[in-house]
């Protein structure tokens, strides 16, 4: 099995991008600032855990930071009931119910022909 290779040059655009100094990228992830300075400085491999934290807080794919596709569009979405009740509950009745689900794929693609 091939070990996991962060792109350093990858994880300090998307950082960059996001307009996070790396005190604030590396408290985000809940890792120390050290480490996260040799894991953008390409001196030591960031477990594939710590590697979906990054992604998530980057709004990026894991296998962009990994090298293995050039779409930084991110892949998954985590919402926190805590966080939007409303968008919650539109998603959990999304996976729950199969009319709910076509209803509301109808009425997202008349939104996106507005």
């Amino acid at each position: 099995m091939n070990p996991i290779i962060l792109k350093k040059e990858r994880l300090v655009e998307c950082r960059e991008k996001k307009g996070l100094s790396k005190r604030e990228a590396s408290k985000r992830m809940n890792i120390s600032q050290p480490a996260y300075l040799r894991y953008e400085s390409g001196e030591r491999q960031p477990s594939i855990h710590v590697v979906k934290t990054m992604a998530e807080v980057l709004s990026t794919s894991v296998d962009y930071l990994l090298g293995l596709s050039d779409d930084n569009r991110q892949d998954s979405y985590y919402i926190k009931e805590s966080d939007d009740p409303e968008l919650f509950e539109i998603v959990q009745n999304y996976k729950t119910n199969d009319k709910t689900r076509e209803r509301l794929i109808a009425y997202y693609n008349r939104l996106k022909k507005s």
